[in-house]
């Protein structure tokens, strides 16, 4: 099952609706995008790629919308004619989109191949031992996967800063400790029903539902108001996604998953497997940039995004010349 992605500020909204992508019976529209012009910086014109076309794509959500940027600016930077077609909506179009050879690559998350296109029922634990099972299983597929990056973008819960603070709490494991009437939690409709959701992580950490967290103390709400209600303590515990921007500009803070029981969601560069042979020069220009994609940074990136409303193809371009890679 795809993981529903909290809805954005209107402001993040705006910017994808201009530019969003519409499935048609002939194959994905092309449209007016966006993408900011850059020099080389450490990614340097590589003459394998002048003038290669390739088409990248990605889904339609902030944190998606800044990858495929930064695709698109890399690629162009090593040369290639790359076509920006950013913006496509929903995991199942952007993957239908790869399979068909509409777009030659996208970013996609491990836990979403394994779950969602895979059909596998247990996750792999392990960032490397989940992206090799992803890796081999989707050669079949004719999709290549480029290494993970360090960015996970898993579920989590969060709790307000000075809260974590007053309960001695930075763990899921220390919720065996928290008092029972402060065991309250903002959890959206589809996770509280999962296999791999709220109930079975109340087991896992040794506060099942009823016997020690009562019904009563779990708000059930849409997923993108679940920072807010967490920040206002309309609920001690929310469930959150890791890189959210909005995790640092509330103040909150990620309870560690000690124990390893969310999938692992790294995001990794898909490529369609023929255009992976043909030119594996794409490898080297990806992977250096890749290596830095962590949780952390990205939160800051769709912070940029969704708090302060800045252009997803701008916060790629800065975050890019800020390490070197273009100018």
């Amino acid at each position: 099952m795809t993981r529903r992605r909290p809805r954005r500020q209107v402001v993040a909204l705006a910017a994808v609706v201009v530019s969003s992508l519409l499935a048609t019976g002939c194959g994905l529209k092309s449209a007016e995008q966006f993408t900011p012009a850059a020099e080389p910086g450490s990614i340097k014109p590589v003459p394998e790629l002048e003038g290669v076309r390739i088409v990248v794509g990605s889904k339609d959500f902030t944190e998606q919308l800044i990858l495929g940027k930064m695709a698109v600016i890399l690629l162009r930077v090593a040369g290639a004619d790359a076509v920006d077609q950013t913006g496509i909506a929903g995991s199942v179009a952007t993957r239908q989109a790869l399979l068909n050879g509409e777009i030659d690559a996208t970013w996609d998350y491990t836990g979403t191949a394994w779950i969602s296109y895979l059909g596998q029922t247990k996750p792999v634990p392990g960032r490397m031992a989940q992206w090799r099972a992803v890796r081999r299983a989707d050669a079949r597929n004719g999709v290549e996967w480029y290494p993970p990056a360090p960015l996970n973008n898993t579920y989590a819960f969060a709790v307000r800063a000075q809260t974590a603070r007053r309960l001695g709490i930075s763990e899921l494991s220390d919720l065996a400790g928290v008092p029972r009437e402060e065991l309250t939690f903002c959890v959206d409709s589809e996770f509280a029903s999962r296999d791999d959701g709220f109930e079975p992580m109340l087991d896992t950490y040794g506060v099942p539902l009823d016997d020690v967290v009562p019904r009563r103390n779990v708000r059930i709400m849409d997923a993108g108001v679940i920072y807010d209600a967490t920040a206002r303590g309309r609920c001690t515990f929310g469930e959150v996604f890791t890189t959210d921007g909005r995790i640092k500009a509330l103040n909150l803070v990620v309870l560690e998953d000690d124990k390893g029981f969310f999938p692992n969601y790294n995001v990794a560069f898909n490529i369609r497997s023929d255009v992976a042979r043909r030119y594996p020069q794409i490898r080297k220009v990806i992977e250096p940039v890749s290596a830095e994609l962590t949780t952390e940074v990205m939160q800051d990136l769709n912070a940029r995004v969704d708090v302060d409303g800045e252009d997803p193809g701008l916060v790629a371009r800065d975050w890019l010349r800020s390490k070197g890679f273009v100018r």
